[in-house]
């Protein structure tokens, strides 16, 4: 399997500089900031980046199982809301919502939900051991 790299620069003060955030593979090379982190500003955020990788970890983790259970996957859509917040140790992910909608031929509900939740043990979820909270609401639609 091949590594995956990422990189980060910062320049500045934690408040009033900036950095860079570029992917490996050169699908994104874009800003973040104080104010896209802790506020609204424009530019990405590691929180963001976290919560992409997430929601498509899950997204393909569902589909594969799906797959892999007979069933024909039309489409597999899921949004990921990262929520940080500040602590008595400091800033921390609490909890990481996933909302799935999932199109699929010839499931039921009950082997739809089975799916799901093994697809929440997906590679990047494993990775996130550490966060309080990963939450999915899974709908089929």
């Amino acid at each position: 399997m091949p590594a995956r790299t990422a990189e980060a620069t910062w320049s500045g003060s934690l408040q009033e500089g900036n950095g860079s955030i570029k992917l490996g593979s050169g699908a994104y090379d874009g800003p973040f900031s104080f104010s896209s982190r802790f506020e609204s500003g424009t530019g990405t955020n590691p929180e963001e980046m976290i919560g992409g990788a997430l929601a498509g970890c899950f997204t393909m983790q569902l589909s594969a199982n799906l797959s892999r259970a007979g069933f024909t996957v039309n489409r597999v859509h899921t949004t990921a809301t990262v929520h940080l917040e500040k602590g008595e140790s400091g800033f921390s992910i609490s909890r990481i919502d996933l909302v799935n909608e999932s199109s699929v031929q010839g499931v039921d509900e009950a082997a739809f939900k089975e799916n799901v939740e093994k697809a929440k043990g997906c590679i990047i979820s494993r990775a996130l051991a550490g966060v309080n909270e990963i939450r999915v609401d899974a709908k089929l639609v």
